[in-house]
């Protein structure tokens, strides 16, 4: 493991307890000492529950997060994390957790990304009419090991009662929204301290940064030498014609510009017909 990281103190830039899950981690990895962004609210480059927009894709918001946990507190090195949660981009109607974790070292002048998209997520939401439909959402959601948030409909945030980790408050704030307009809206909370589902993605995202930093470039041996794009092409088996499954990943060290082809990331060498747009237009 590069040793541009030792003794140095590495801020993580959450409000929601991330350092629990990350902390560990890379000071065991990278012998840093972590601190948690103390003056710094991520709340303000976006929300889960919907009452403040993200200001711009993930990787701007990560950005945001370091140079901003950095400006306010004095740090050279920090990481920050965020997640997003949909369909699963591959898998048709199955919900998906994306998490992407970003270490910025302005001394060294380094970035270092990774992501991890997980099937392992209880994301879900909505609109409750009755207890029995409360009692099956609340049963799908692993309540109330993870928290939900409820609301008068999707859209409202008045009276809005996040981090409900309890049946009394539960009923209590049901029957009073639903009071207010016939029926309410639950969501699963999806914050990291209260979502022990995102957390252990968060711990696999945090395994990929490290094993990410510790692949160096073989010109310079500089840290986070990493895969920037991928190739199509891989021969189909019985026609030989290109396919679209990925025949080599491309590698660039972010310092020396220096790059390299890894081929066949699959392990094989040939496509199987079936993917092959002569073989089976």
């Amino acid at each position: 493991m590069s040793g541009l990281f030792k003794n140095r103190k590495l801020l993580i830039v959450t409000k929601h307890g991330k350092e629990a899950v990350l902390a560990p981690k890379l000071e065991k990895a990278l012998n840093v000492k972590c601190m948690v962004a103390s003056s710094f609210d991520t709340d303000m480059l976006g929300t889960f529950s919907g009452e403040r927009e993200r200001p711009g894709d993930a990787l701007t918001v990560l950005r945001e997060k370091c140079k901003r946990g950095m400006e306010e507190e004095g740090f050279d090195l920090a990481l920050s994390s965020e997640g997003s949660f949909g369909s699963h981009p591959n898998i048709f109607f199955a919900s998906a957790d994306e998490e992407m974790l970003m270490l910025i070292d302005t001394k060294n002048n380094l970035e270092i990304t990774t992501r991890v998209i997980s099937l392992e997520t209880n994301f879900n939401a909505a609109t409750i009419n009755n207890h029995p439909e409360l009692v099956r959402f609340l049963e799908l959601c692993k309540f109330p090991s993870h928290a939900v948030i409820l609301k008068k409909s999707q859209y409202d945030y008045t009276d809005m009662v996040k981090g409900i980790t309890d049946y009394d408050t539960l009923y209590k704030a049901y029957d009073f929204l639903k009071g207010k307009g016939g029926c309410a809206f639950i969501e699963t909370d999806m914050r990291a301290m209260h979502n022990p589902s995102r957390m252990l993605v968060i711990g696999q995202a945090a395994d990929k940064l490290i094993e990410k930093i510790a692949n160096e470039c073989p010109e310079c041996s500089c840290p986070g030498f990493g895969m920037t794009s991928a190739r199509p092409g891989l021969p189909c088996s019985r026609c030989g014609h290109p396919t679209k499954s990925t025949l080599y990943h491309i590698y660039c060290c972010q310092k020396c510009q220096c790059c390299e082809n890894r081929w066949y990331p699959r392990g094989i060498i040939k496509e199987e017909p079936e993917y092959c747009d002569f073989c089976n237009p």
